[in-house]
């Protein structure tokens, strides 16, 4: 396989770990440990006793076991765990597709969404999100792209970088729809728990769908990236045909992040409640913010996730990011990484008086470009 290059981990390289005021984040801010020791009761010693064997090709069943209960049919067997999301996403499409193939996928899309199967040599097979609709995920489109070619449809909802998200009654839809043709439906939830409006996740179609494969990280709601988890939940024969993958690659996960993410996982909601809540104040700070600017930026505000697609009334957007990041120390990221060069993906996800400071010198650098 021969990839193109990620241009939204370009932009990031560098930046995402230099800026001062950081929306361009995709997920809440992290913890640290001493935070995640104090909130979930963690002791002193609680790695004493970890040793560090190998663990099973699927991950530890005490792990398994917890994310099936949290987010599953309670079956352990249904649940790989994986260095993040992002493994999960090759493990399966590297595994489960052939040269040729057709895909569906989202546009815009994650690029390690689509960027695998690209690789393989599938034809990829586009489910434009219309600007002038305000992204809002059509399924009659959709149903008129899958053909008796079509092997998997891929789609991440909560949408990264939109924000649009899906009504219970068109996942319904979308699974039939998959259903009736057959085909694999990957399902990238990894902004479910941060759902807005509504506020309820979407269930997942895991549990629907004997050829769906689900994912999920507590990268993005439960503000741990650098522990890099993550999950795929599908059934048992599946999750088989990932083995030979992953025994070429990563084996398995460290015992050490298996025992935290546990924990992290069965008091979950301890790490949920304070992050939902200071994204969605943020949110509101940012439909503020939008109006205050008076046309020169719009957008929908995301129904899902801490990410939201926002057009500039600029002439060149991603000279405009470059000089927030260079002369202003914010980072947001140009929207030409997922396709719309008229754009950029804004974060809310972080601490409130980091993320109002930084909108305060997004707001002084629009008013220069526009005087």
């Amino acid at each position: 396989m021969r990839f193109a290059p990620a241009h939204l981990e370009d932009w990031l390289r560098d930046s995402y770990f230099t800026a001062r005021y950081d929306l361009g984040c995709s997920g809440v801010n992290s913890w640290s440990y001493r935070e995640l020791r104090e909130l979930l009761g963690l002791g002193t010693d609680f790695f004493d006793d970890v040793v560090f064997d190998d663990s099973p090709s699927f991950g530890a069943e005490t792990t398994r076991t917890a994310v099936a209960r949290r987010w599953g049919d309670g079956d352990p067997d249904r649940v790989m765990v994986t260095h993040g999301s992002s493994e999960a996403i090759f493990l399966v499409t590297a595994s489960l597709l052939d040269p040729g193939d057709e895909v569906v996928v989202t546009d815009p899309c994650y690029y390690a969404l689509d960027s695998v199967a690209e690789a393989i040599g599938c034809k990829l097979v586009r489910w434009r999100l219309d600007p002038t609709e305000d992204f809002q995920p059509d399924l009659d489109a959709l149903r008129r792209l899958i053909t008796t070619a079509t092997r998997m449809v891929i789609v991440n909802f909560p949408h990264n970088p939109t924000g649009v998200t899906l009504t219970e009654p068109q996942l319904t839809e979308l699974v039939e729809l998959c259903a009736e043709h057959d085909v694999f439906l990957l399902w990238d939830g990894a902004f479910a728990d941060l759902a807005h409006d509504p506020a309820a996740p979407l269930p997942d179609p895991a549990t629907r769908y004997h050829k769906c494969i689900s994912l999920g990280t507590l990268s993005k709601a439960y503000g741990a990236p650098g522990l890099r988890f993550g999950w795929c939940q599908a059934a048992p024969a599946v999750l088989r045909r990932l083995l030979p993958m992953r025994d070429r690659s990563t084996l398995a996960l460290s015992p050490m992040v298996e025992r935290l993410a546990t924990a992290m996982i069965t008091q979950a909601d301890r790490l949920l409640a304070p992050r939902l809540a200071q994204a969605r104040r943020n949110r509101g700070a940012l439909a503020r913010w939008i109006v205050a600017q008076g046309g020169s930026v719009d957008g929908p505000l995301a129904a899902g996730g801490v990410t939201t697609f926002l057009r500039l009334a600029v002439p060149d957007v991603p000279a405009l990011c470059e000089r927030l990041l260079r002369q202003h120390d914010v980072l947001v990221v140009p929207g030409d990484c997922f396709g719309h060069p008229d754009r950029v993906r804004l974060g809310f996800g972080g601490p409130s008086d980091d993320f109002a400071e930084g909108l305060s010198r997004f707001s002084r650098v629009l008013g220069e470009e526009n005087q």
